[in-house]
């Protein structure tokens, strides 16, 4: 293995995942290479979406011909669209959803709190989605997570599909107490917690893949710590490296230039920066692949 990838293994420390849907992904976590992971709550749920209807979802190639009415009629067929792949509703969405509901039931009755990944970890190691697998368990990277007990942080949760099933069996009452499931807020206090303990043993890079909620957010621990705490100062990132097809613009957080951040206090002016401008679906496996020494 090179110098490049020798200094990958040696920092990986946490990973925020916009795309995790190989066997790359969860063997990297199998094998130790990612110490915590950062996504939204699409990228939680629809691993295991796929876990259990990959055979009835829908490819459209030519997603970018289709008119509003063919969208009208992937409506009719319950078919959600993601970009070139439907999620058929029945067999992915209301299959998780049934056994999820359960979980948050019951912990609202014994005034039991968790946050979004817990509850999902919880039916994984209890195998109680077993029965409907329809891929190897292997490539499944929810499934490598919950047996690491990885930690996580899911900000925005509540704009996943699952999180607007939560919030609408707590206006119809189904669950008791809409604190049941713990808030982002909660989160973003847990990241504190864990960024200050393994910050003090290890430079603790961030590899980022994609943009948004799921990149801005972890990042912004370290000068939340540093500028609104002020108890104990913690060391910037240790690297910083984006795969991204985001274009810098006015306002376009995603597209920032890593020197950006210096100004906001998350990396320093010694900090190694890269930006990988290509498709995440190609190039994470690569690197993966190289850190792996496959």
């Amino acid at each position: 293995m090179g110098s490049i990838s020798q200094f990958i293994d040696r920092h990986f420390r946490h990973f925020n995942a916009a795309v995790l849907k190989d066997a790359a992904d969860a063997y990297m976590i199998r094998q130790d290479k990612v110490h915590a992971i950062t996504c939204t709550g699409a990228n939680l749920e629809e691993d295991l979406f796929n876990l259990v209807a990959r055979s009835q979802y829908v490819r459209l190639p030519n997603y970018r011909e289709l008119s509003p009415q063919h969208e009208e009629e992937l409506l009719h067929r319950h078919l959600n669209r993601v970009t070139d792949t439907c999620i058929p509703e029945e067999e992915a969405i209301r299959r998780i959803e049934r056994v999820v509901i359960e979980e948050w039931v019951a912990a609202a009755q014994k005034k039991e709190r968790g946050f979004p990944h817990e509850f999902l970890f919880k039916i994984l190691k209890e195998c109680r989605l077993k029965k409907f697998y329809e891929i190897d368990p292997g490539d499944s990277w929810m499934i490598a997570a919950a047996h690491k007990d990885l930690p996580m942080f899911v900000p925005g949760w509540e704009d996943s599909t699952l999180g607007n099933i939560y919030a609408a069996r707590c206006i119809t009452g189904a669950i008791s107490d809409v604190h049941t499931v713990r808030s982002g807020i909660e989160y973003m206090i847990a990241l504190a917690e864990w960024y200050r303990s393994v910050s003090r043993d290890s430079s603790i890079g961030f590899f980022q893949i994609g943009g948004g909620i799921a990149g801005d957010f972890p990042i912004c621990v370290v000068p939340m710590l540093n500028q609104d705490v002020v108890r104990e100062l913690v060391p910037e990132w240790g690297y910083f490296c984006q795969i991204s097809d985001s274009t810098t613009s006015f306002g376009s957080y995603s597209g920032a230039v890593p020197n950006e951040k210096i100004t906001w206090g998350k990396l320093n002016v010694d900090t190694p920066k890269y930006i990988i401008e290509s498709d995440a679906t190609i190039v994470a496996p690569l690197i993966f692949a190289k850190v792996l020494g496959w």
